[in-house]
């Protein structure tokens, strides 16, 4: 079985947001993994061609990102 570059570089985000997402709760480090996951899964829909995939992974990662800026003032608030 022949995977080219771009697939496996999609199937890399996809799984890095699959497993950031599951971990979310567990470290705001999770959270940024997963904006940036985003980041990577938007590449990936630019590159190959789908384009609304690839706004909508975009907007996401902004999002995340944000809720990551958020939820990292509140754990470092709590003590952790």
């Amino acid at each position: 079985m022949h995977v080219n570059p771009l697939t496996a570089f999609g199937l890399f985000a996809v799984t890095a947001m699959v497993l950031c997402y599951a971990f979310e709760k567990r470290s705001p480090w999770f959270v940024l993994g997963f904006a940036l996951s985003c980041v990577l899964g938007s590449i990936y829909g630019f590159l190959q061609g789908a384009w609304p995939f690839g706004l909508v992974e975009g907007v996401w990662s902004v999002i995340a990102a944000r809720r990551w800026w958020l939820e990292g003032k509140t754990f470092n608030h709590k003590g952790h």
